[in-house]
């Protein structure tokens, strides 16, 4: 049997010669691929690579023409894959391998398609990263017609079959951990702690992860759309009660104030309002765009 490994990088020469020595030091009875995406790093993560090649036969790269971003890489990963099993996991080992092993043996078991990694806890993380983390995931699984656990990863241990089904979706605005839910299958789930980088700093930023929760949230449900059409309606619905209250009161007790005031309040109020639904519409609206143009996921600079 075959095992691929698809390790995205970007800027990590700290990291990818230690997560070559890690899985080699595991000692695995089985066949190994290292399949290393370079995501157009501008440091020597490609000649880290190149030499590792050069070093040792099982090792392959994909090199982009600029960063095309993770998701990018898992996709090309993917594709460049020959394995009869796949794991995809990330170079700063923050995605232990230790558990590869355990991986292994259950998906050869045949009572599982894919064995999946969750964290179940974010020791030494930002408190607000964490918070708004947990914030997405319940938000997703509400307003979505996927389900994913709190702390899911993207190391994920799948068949041929899983990969195949992965690879058949074909949109350019992809999310990951949303297209592994959406095409199912038996998949049993393993959980480790949380594990701070073997070297290197990370490369999401915070509004990079906000930027990823909505791309996610877009790609998925179209919740959204509908809220707007709802609390569209219960603002015309409370203009139009406001309304009936001014004019019922101007005929009662008299008007002494000019209300100023209170429309130009409510101008704002819904001219913002207005503006944030908007808003919505022009998020599907581009994704709909960028879907249309058809352009490649990612440009190959160089391969092996």
């Amino acid at each position: 049997m075959k095992l691929s490994l698809v390790v995205p990088c970007y800027n990590e020469v700290p990291c990818v010669r230690l997560f070559w020595e890690a899985v080699r030091g595991l000692g695995l009875k089985c066949e190994l691929e290292f399949v290393f995406v370079d995501d157009g790093s501008v440091d020597e993560t490609l000649t880290v690579c190149q030499e590792l090649a050069e070093k040792d036969t099982a090792v392959h790269y994909v090199s982009f023409s600029r960063n095309f971003g993770k998701e990018a890489a898992l996709l090309a990963g993917l594709r460049k894959a020959s394995g009869d099993v796949v794991v995809t996991l990330d170079v700063d080992l923050q995605h232990p391998v230790t558990l590869l092993p355990e991986m292994l043996t259950a998906l050869q078991s045949g009572d599982f398609d894919c064995v999946a990694a969750r964290r179940v806890d974010r020791a030494g993380e930002p408190w607000l990263r964490s918070l708004f983390s947990k914030l997405f995931y319940g938000v997703m699984n509400r307003l979505s017609e996927v389900q994913m656990l709190g702390g899911e990863t993207d190391y994920r241990m799948m068949t041929r079959r899983v990969v195949e089904a992965v690879l058949s979706l074909h949109e350019v605005n992809r999310f990951t951990k949303g297209i592994y839910a959406w095409v199912g299958f038996r998949t049993k789930w393993l959980t480790f702690s949380n594990v701070e980088r073997s070297a290197g700093k990370t490369k999401w930023s915070f509004w990079g992860l906000v930027r990823y929760s909505i791309q996610g949230l877009s790609a998925f449900s179209v919740a959204p759309l509908h809220l707007a059409s709802v609390t569209g309606v219960l603002s015309c619905t409370a203009a139009l009660l406001y309304l009936i209250y001014v004019v019922i009161k101007t005929m009662i007790v008299g008007e002494p104030v000019v209300g100023y005031p209170t429309l130009t309040c409510l101008i704002l109020f819904f001219g913002g309002f207005q503006l944030f639904c908007i808003g919505i519409l022009g998020t599907y609206l581009a994704k709909t765009y960028i879907e249309t143009k058809q352009r490649p996921v990612y440009l190959v600079k160089d391969e092996q």
